[in-house]
Order: C-alpha cells, then sequence, then structure tokens
C-alpha cells in the first residue's frame, strides 16, 4: 500500500500517492480497494497521475466500471487533481463530473483541501455544491 490515511470531517480517507499502481481497469480497483480495506479507510483519493490513459476517456468505459466497482463496495472515490484542460476539451466528461459532484460516493476535486471541505459538510450542502474541479464556464 502506498499512502497514508487522513480523517477528513470524521471520515477515514486513504490518500494515495502520486506514483504507483495505475488505476487504468476496472480489474485494477481491486487493489485500491483492498489497501482501503487495509486502512479502514470509508473513501480513498486517487491523484490524477495514477488514472490510466484511457481513464478519462469515457467512450472507452473505464471510468464508468471503475466508479462502479467502488459504489458497489460501499468505498467513496476522489479523483484529485486539475481537470480544467480535460474538461475544456469534452462536454460529455464535463456532464459526467457533474453529475458525480452532485453525489456523495464519487467525486472529482482539485485537491485534498476541496475533499477535507466536502466530506466536513453536511450531506444537504455538499450535494449541492460543486467542486472547483466540476465548475464549467460559460
Amino acid at each position: 500500500m502506498s499512502g497514508v490515511v487522513h480523517e477528513f470531517g470524521g471520515t477515514r480517507v486513504l490518500v494515495c500517492a502520486g506514483d504507483g499502481q495505475s488505476l487504468a481497469a476496472a480489474a485494477d480497483a481491486g487493489t485500491f480497494l483492498g489497501d482501503a480495506w487495509a486502512t479502514n479507510a470509508d473513501w480513498i483519493a486517487v491523484p490524477l497521475a495514477r488514472l490510466g490513459p484511457e481513464f478519462l476517456v469515457l467512450r472507452s468505459g473505464v471510468a464508468g466500471a471503475v466508479v462502479q466497482t467502488f459504489v458497489n463496495y460501499r468505498v467513496g472515490f476522489a479523483v484529485v487533481g486539475d481537470l480544467s484542460p480535460r474538461l475544456a476539451a469534452s462536454e460529455s466528461l464535463r456532464d459526467f463530473v457533474r453529475e458525480a459532484n452532485r453525489g456523495r460516493t464519487t467525486w472529482f476535486v482539485a485537491d485534498l483541501a476541496e475533499l477535507e471541505r466536502r466530506l466536513a459538510a453536511p450531506a444537504t450542502a455538499a450535494e449541492s455544491s460543486l467542486p472547483s474541479s466540476g465548475t464549467i464556464s460559460s
């Protein structure tokens, strides 16, 4: 396991290191889930750099399969990093991120401070607010 456990708003979060195994397919989620379970983490925060090259290409199906795996096992999943260039280039990715960030199980956040704020917020406030990495400028 390569990461550190933090407690944000009473929630245990395994923050993965910037280097290590890529999350490139749904099968890879098992390794990340095992690390989360080994540390009794409720959430796992994965740096953007650890995502496989097809993860943010929605037509590949990787993001949907990975997210579904984390949902099925009731472990929150956060992608941490600046998605701005990717969001600007893909309307479907913007929509995916916006919808994910409206929920309570999968978030795309700019940094750990944003994740901490969201986890510390009451559920209704967190569900109605979009983090900066998910905002769309017109």
